[in-house]
C-alpha cells in the first residue's frame, strides 16, 4: 500500500481530508517522519453492530427483571443533578 508523506503543518490543516482517505500518511518533520496516520473506515460499522448487539442485550436484561428504562434514566437525572449517588433499580412485580 502506496503511503503519502506530508509535512506536520499541512497534514494539521488538511486533516479532514487525510481522515476521509484510504490511503495511510507519513508525517515529517524536518524531512524526518515522525508518526503513521492510518485511516479506520472499517471499524464504525463493526462498532454500530457491537452497539445494537449490546442495546438488545441490555433490554432482555430490563425485561427478565421488570425494570422500566425510562425509571432508570429519570433516576439517573435526578442524580445528574443533585451529585447523589444513582439509587438500584426497583423492579416490578409482573
Amino acid at each position: 500500500m502506496e503511503t503519502t508523506k506530508v509535512g506536520i503543518r499541512e497534514f494539521r490543516a488538511d486533516l479532514a481530508e487525510y481522515i476521509a482517505a484510504s490511503t495511510p500518511v507519513a508525517v515529517t518533520r524536518h524531512g524526518q517522519t515522525v508518526g503513521f496516520f492510518i485511516p479506520t473506515h472499517g471499524q464504525v460499522e463493526s462498532d454500530v453492530v457491537a452497539l445494537k448487539k449490546a442495546g438488545k442485550a441490555l433490554d432482555k436484561l430490563l425485561e427478565a427483571h421488570h425494570i422500566d428504562a425510562e425509571d432508570v434514566v429519570a433516576d439517573f437525572k435526578v442524580a445528574r443533578k443533585t451529585g447523589a449517588p444513582i439509587k438500584k433499580a426497583k423492579t416490578k412485580s409482573a
